[in-house]
C-alpha cells in the first residue's frame, strides 16, 4: 500500500484524535460497490485518497467529483472501483455531495505497508485540514 494508503492513515488519525460531532468514519479501502449503501445513507461524503500530480507530497487538493472523469489520477488498486461507484451513484439518482481530499504522493519504487517519512509526519496537518473543513461545513449547514 505504501503512500497510496495515506487516506487510511488520515482516517485513523481522525478517529483517534478529532472530536467532530455527527461524523462517521469508514475505511473504504478497496470496498468499491460494497460502499454503495454507505453512500446512499449520507447527504455528504468526504473521501480522502492519494493522487499523482506535480505538487509536493502531502499537498491537499479539495475536489467535488461528480463523475468518474472528475476523479484525479491515482496509484490506487481501487481506482476503477471507486470511479465506477461514482458513476453508479449518479445513475441511481442517489448521489450524495462528494468532497474529495486528494493528497499528493510520489510514484513508489517499491510496495510497503508503511508511509514514507515525509508523508507520515504530515498526517496531523492533513487531518486538521479535514477537521477545519468539516467544522466550517457544519457551521454553514
Amino acid at each position: 500500500m505504501g503512500d497510496e494508503g495515506i487516506g487510511v492513515h488520515v482516517v485513523k488519525w481522525l478517529e483517534e484524535n478529532a472530536s467532530l460531532k455527527n461524523v462517521d468514519y469508514l475505511d473504504g479501502g478497496t470496498g468499491s460497490f460494497y460502499l454503495l449503501e454507505h453512500f446512499h445513507n449520507y447527504r455528504k461524503v468526504i473521501l480522502i485518497d492519494a493522487t499523482l500530480d506535480d505538487r509536493e507530497p502531502g499537498s491537499v487538493t479539495i475536489l467535488r467529483p461528480k463523475f468518474s472523469s472528475d476523479y484525479p489520477i491515482t496509484l490506487s488498486a481501487h481506482d476503477i472501483g471507486l470511479k465506477d461507484l461514482l458513476d453508479a451513484l449518479y445513475i441511481s439518482g442517489k448521489q450524495p455531495e462528494i468532497i474529495l481530499f486528494a493528497i499528493t504522493i510520489r510514484n513508489l519504487d517499491k510496495m510497503t505497508l508503511d508511509l514514507s517519512p515525509e508523508l507520515k509526519e504530515q498526517i496531523p496537518a492533513i487531518a486538521n485540514q479535514v477537521v477545519q473543513f468539516v467544522q466550517k461545513m457544519q457551521e454553514t449547514g
